[in-house]
């Protein structure tokens, strides 16, 4: 009798990129849930996530799909929301705790440019001053809150322990500068709502999240992707979505013209500072993720990993505003034909590696020029009330399918890790 043979281990990964990369990412996923048959999104064996990759990944383990994370995203026809705007929350605690130190600083500071005036400058002496600065504008705590409510109905779980697949959300360790994957053994008593806040806290912006004692800050700080996450863990496949790529004006002014959801400058330097820090900030990630994509394919030769992410002359996903409910409505969409059009494009290349893990490229959904995301024609509209019912159901289909699984591990996969510590 022959052997049955072992289920693929297919892994997800998904680099951050804030509000305007996770909106894109739901986007880039709805396409792959249609086009792609054989993979339910909602039951990869890893799911990998770093900063808004790892809100996306945890909603995905937790078994939301993507067509129901852009209605939230966007707050169409479903009935949980989430919105950006709740992350505009001033860190107000974080000022007041900073505004206590001053005083003491000050004074400490004077002493010391008092005791050798000609010794010292006054730029030396009060350097310390800077230690009253806030780390971060923004409160996230509204993060783990509106994820602690999300992940406690019927069906889904806070616990990574409790999941029924294996979820990992990477920060880096601020005082020692090393990444840290939550959901990984000796990390995995964390709330997963705590980790999310944890890996998108973004420096500058965000303060760092205390964690057990140590603080942590946004995992993007030491790799872009961190897909050996997966790869380390058995998978066979992964899926990269990478939504942050530097932004080429050039190439872009030599497409045809048209309306874009957010005004482009000729030059870049023309949007201030704003858009010189992104587009920095992009081509440094950028350049870095390709090197870790070079390592994955040396370390792990058995393995097949495979990236979507935007354009280079995409000005769509680099100026469009996220907190206007247009542009995240429109963005979706965008992010969610751009990558129909780049599954068809690639179809000769992508489907014979899917078909090596089981899956198959449906050719027939992408050639179907009448299919979108959020705008259904007329008399197809689900409701809210018809998306309540569908998320009751939906609820009650994981409810009863965790029933038939009781008695296993959550973590009792027919998938290996690779053996051995690499790094990338």
């Amino acid at each position: 009798m022959p052997a049955k043979s072992k289920r693929p281990c297919i892994g997800l990964a998904l680099a951050g990129g804030g509000p305007v990369g996770g909106i894109y990412e739901v986007g880039a996923l709805a396409a792959l849930a249609e086009a792609c048959e054989g993979a339910d999104f909602n039951d990869f064996d890893i799911y990998v996530g770093v900063s808004s990759g790892g809100f996306v990944a945890a909603a995905l383990a937790n078994g939301l799909s993507p067509a129901r994370l852009a209605g939230m995203l966007v707050g169409k026809g479903a009935d949980e929301v989430f919105d950006p705007d709740v992350l505009l929350h001033p860190a107000v605690g974080e000022y007041w705790y900073r505004l206590r130190t001053l005083p003491p600083l000050f004074w400490s500071s004077l002493r010391h440019y008092l005791s050798d005036p000609f010794g010292h400058s006054l730029l030396e002496a009060f350097q310390q001053l800077g230690h009253a600065l806030p780390t971060g504008i923004f409160d996230n705590s509204a993060i783990d809150a509106l994820l602690r409510q999300l992940f406690s109905r019927r069906g889904r779980s806070n616990d990574f322990r409790t999941l029924r697949r294996r979820l990992f959300l990477v920060a880096t360790d601020l005082d020692s500068g090393e990444a840290v994957a939550f959901g990984s053994p000796g990390h995995d008593d964390v709330p997963v709502s705590t980790a999310v806040q944890a890996s998108a806290a973004l420096p500058g912006l965000f303060p760092p999240v205390r964690i057990a004692g140590r603080d942590y800050v946004d995992g993007a700080l030491i790799k872009t992707l961190h897909a050996s996450v997966a790869l380390r863990e058995g998978a066979e496949l992964v899926l990269c979505i990478n939504p942050l790529v530097p932004f080429d004006a050039d190439l872009a002014a030599r497409r045809p013209r048209r309306e874009h959801l957010a005004p482009t400058p000729e030059h870049l330097v023309d949007g201030g500072l704003p858009v010189v820090l992104s587009q920095t900030f992009r081509a440094i990630v950028h350049s870095r993720m390709r090197v870790g994509m070079d390592r994955y394919r040396h370390l792990y030769g058995g393995a097949d990993v495979v990236l979507f992410e935007p354009t280079r002359d995409d000005a769509d996903m680099f100026f469009t505003n996220v907190f206007s409910y247009r542009s995240r409505s429109r963005l979706c969409e965008h992010a969610y034909q751009r990558t129909r059009t780049d599954l068809y494009r690639r179809r000769h290349e992508l489907a014979p590696i899917l078909e090596r893990h089981g899956l198959h490229l449906n050719v027939a959904v992408l050639k179907d020029h009448r299919r979108t995301l959020l705008h259904r024609q007329k008399g197809h509209q689900l409701g809210a009330a018809t998306g309540a019912l569908a998320s009751v159901l939906d609820d009650l289909e994981r409810w009863l399918a965790s029933m038939g699984d009781s008695g296993h591990s959550g973590n009792d996969r027919e998938c290996y890790p690779h053996r051995g510590d690499h790094s990338g």
